[in-house]
């Protein structure tokens, strides 16, 4: 049954309204059964049971199904939204917001949720970039945003791919580009106390120290308290041979806002089905990600290759051990 969905693009960034209880995919949707033929009973007599077409599973998350959406408004992540008495998923895409891209920020990535707040990570299209900007949307209050710059410190990258909201709300986590050997944290914008400014520098106070190096991790999300799952775009297997995995990454404790060890295991690598075929130009994009810890869905959107690259794919996992 198609997803009912009301879309919402005031801004630049596509919310969408969407009935999540119960997740309704077409491609976890039995087909109708087939009349009997003869061809389909055995020599005993009794029909042969149909093939069911398994949907694939990444280390303890199991497909449950997959729907799509534009790659133009919807393809560089999404998060759950609970607000207002109802839920909804919040998506970013290629079309950044006007009044932002006036103010120099150039791309948007994977956003995320957390007691009341959504954060959307921007990065600037200067050609010597000084600073990214963390855009904070209070739904309490008609979704009025502020905008909380960040500069960069010696040594960091300008990229600004994903915010991941430590799951009491004080600490937020983000990813640069290419081959990392760690994640950021700063204080979460608005909820720590810490970076309530907007004017002022929200300040760099640690890192996820990882004990081995990951590559283009396009999206992280906390599934528990010290628990982060990420979705890389690493065509060349950094971690463990790999290739676009969905990795794991096991803290040490729970954000403090302090430097943190973390242990990295690729679960597997992403599922890539598309009608298309990859060509130069246009190979499958492993994108952001969202975990809603009401139902225990986890979202992983990749983008389709080739000729289908106007289409993005979400999908829908749960997790078959407790914890993800």
């Amino acid at each position: 049954m198609p997803r009912r969905t009301a879309l919402l693009a005031a801004t630049g960034t596509l919310s969408v309204a969407a009935a999540l209880a119960p997740t309704s995919v077409e491609a976890a949707t039995p087909t109708a059964a087939k009349p009997e033929t003869a061809a389909t009973k055995s020599e005993t007599g009794a029909s042969k049971p149909k093939a069911a077409t398994a949907l694939p599973a990444v280390g303890p998350w199991q497909a449950t199904g997959s729907y799509l959406v534009s790659s133009l408004f919807q393809n560089q992540g999404l998060a759950t939204v609970r607000a207002l008495g109802g839920s909804h998923l919040w998506y970013t895409g290629n079309v950044v917001a006007p009044d932002a891209q006036l103010k120099g920020w150039n791309h948007v990535g994977d956003p995320d949720f957390s007691h009341g707040y959504v954060v959307e990570p921007y990065q600037s299209g200067a050609a010597a970039p000084t600073s990214k900007m963390f855009r904070v949307y209070d739904t309490a209050h008609g979704f009025r945003s502020s905008d909380f710059t960040h500069r960069l410190v010696p040594g960091e990258a300008m990229n600004n791919s994903f915010a991941a909201v430590s799951r009491d709300g004080q600490w937020l986590v983000s990813g640069e580009w290419e081959t990392e050997n760690r994640l950021l944290i700063t204080p979460m914008p608005v909820v720590n106390t810490s970076a309530a400014d907007p004017s002022k520098d929200l300040p760099l106070t640690g890192r996820v120290v990882l004990d081995k190096p990951v590559r283009n991790v396009q999206g992280c999300v906390f599934t528990t308290a010290t628990r982060l799952v990420c979705s890389s775009d690493d065509a060349t297997g950094a971690v463990d041979g790999v290739v676009r995995p969905l990795l794991q990454v096991d803290l040490a404790h729970a954000p403090d806002g302090r430097d943190v060890p973390g242990r990295v295991t690729a679960l597997g690598p992403m599922p890539l089905v598309s009608a298309c075929k990859p060509d130069a130009q246009h190979n499958f994009e492993t994108e952001g990600l969202d975990y809603d810890a009401e139902t225990g869905v986890l979202r992983v959107e990749v983008v389709q290759p080739g000729l289908c690259i106007p289409l993005t794919t979400v999908w829908e996992f749960k997790s078959r051990t407790v914890g993800g």
